[in-house]
């Protein structure tokens, strides 16, 4: 450096210190250190993960790790897409339940069914997208996207639901959530005589407790097969307005301090809902709708979700709800205005950033207490009807 660069080497400098700071220059500067062979993975999102649908990933990490799994939060999970078919309900949702970090599900019915073929032994594999439908039809082979199995796993699976519908235990109304239990019974016997464990989320939901709704319990393989049996005088059916009451029950409790023995019943902020939307579509209306159902339906005193974490692949400006952002959400009384900064949208694919928040929360937080609010839903429901009592909606 030349003597005469010296002093405007000082000049910048001195300038630089005596300008003031902008506040939007307060975030963490980016310098990550170079990746290494040996990190791991909670390491690798929060040193390296800075920017761009990357940062909203971690983002995502850190709220669903640090915020919404405090013992004071109950956290429901709603599910569209083929997840479990591409395995993740193995390899993800099934450990975040067996943590205690799922207290409740909505998803849809072909999730259940295809989660199905694993706990009863059945088998799906990779395979190529550029492989003609042509020729797999005329192997009999299945495809959704690049998951392959044979046809018989449908038939298998079919069979295997026609059989469990037949019992006496299932000739009568219910909710998607008792049929899902019951179902999951049947479904863990199978595993267990198998020598598999824990395949199925069916059957791992039963295990810990964990009610499992479906939005449209019509749309998929198992209320295909539940239609059949009606044709056979099979008295089966599904009772949507408990799976209203009952999701809308489960919120409330959460947001009462019903469920974590914390609060008492007549505060209004005893504990808090989380909301951890996997996709969007009917299982995300029906997750969010649980707020509008307590507070303009049944007139019950309640703000919204506390924390809001998506993640899809869906534009918000297409008008559909699968890409309809938190503050949208507000206007509906879906999600609590005061709390909007303990929301994101991660704009990736499920079936990557799954896997990815959930090594991160194994990584990063403690295992929780099980809620097992499937056994709890009278108690649950009886809070909700008492609060509705004193309703001017009444």
């Amino acid at each position: 450096m030349t003597p005469s660069f010296v002093p405007y080497v000082l000049i910048l400098y001195i300038v630089g210190m005596a300008k003031k700071k902008s506040k939007f220059l307060r975030g963490r500067r980016i310098d990550p250190k170079p990746i290494t062979g040996d990190i791991a993975l909670a390491d690798l999102v929060d040193e390296t993960f800075l920017a761009y649908n990357a940062a909203r990933l971690r983002e995502a990490c850190r709220l669903f790790t640090q915020k919404m799994l405090e013992p004071d939060v109950t956290v429901g999970v709603s599910i569209t897409g083929a997840l479990t078919p591409a395995g993740l309900g193995i390899s993800a949702l099934i450990p975040l339940m067996r943590a205690g970090f799922i207290d409740w599900i909505i998803t849809t019915g072909a999730n259940l069914y295809h989660d199905t073929h694993f706990g009863i032994g059945l088998s799906l594999h990779q395979g190529n997208t550029s492989t003609s439908d042509i020729t797999l039809r005329d192997e009999e082979v299945v495809r959704i996207y690049d998951i392959f199995f044979d046809y018989s796993v449908l038939l298998d699976t079919d069979e295997f639901f026609r059989r469990v519908i037949e019992g006496e235990e299932f000739q009568r109304a219910m909710s998607t959530a008792e049929f899902h239990y019951l179902c999951g019974r049947y479904v863990r016997e199978r595993e267990r005589k198998l020598g598999l464990e824990y395949k199925s989320l069916l059957a791992a939901a039963y295990e810990f407790g964990v009610p499992l709704y479906t939005s449209s319990p019509g749309d998929s393989s198992i209320g295909m097969n539940v239609a059949a049996k009606a044709l056979q005088g099979n008295l089966l059916a599904f009772d949507p307005s408990l799976d209203v009451n009952e999701t809308a029950a489960i919120v409330l409790a959460a947001k009462r301090g019903a469920i974590h023995g914390k609060g008492d019943r007549g505060r209004k902020h005893g504990g808090k809902s989380a909301v951890f939307i996997l996709g969007g579509g009917s299982p995300k209306n029906f997750m969010l709708q649980t707020e509008p159902q307590i507070q303009e339906v049944l007139g019950i005193d309640e703000r919204g979700h506390d924390f809001f974490l998506q993640v899809t692949d869906a534009r918000p400006d297409t008008g559909g709800l699968s890409g309809a952002t938190p503050g949208e959400a507000v206007s509906w009384g879906k999600v609590d205005p005061d709390r909007l900064p303990d929301a994101v949208v991660c704009y990736v694919d499920s079936t990557i950033a799954l896997p990815v928040i959930t090594a991160y929360a194994l990584a990063r937080h403690e295992p929780r207490q099980l809620k097992r609010l499937y056994e709890r839903r009278g108690e649950l429901m009886n809070l909700l009807l008492s609060e509705y009592e004193k309703s001017e909606r009444r």
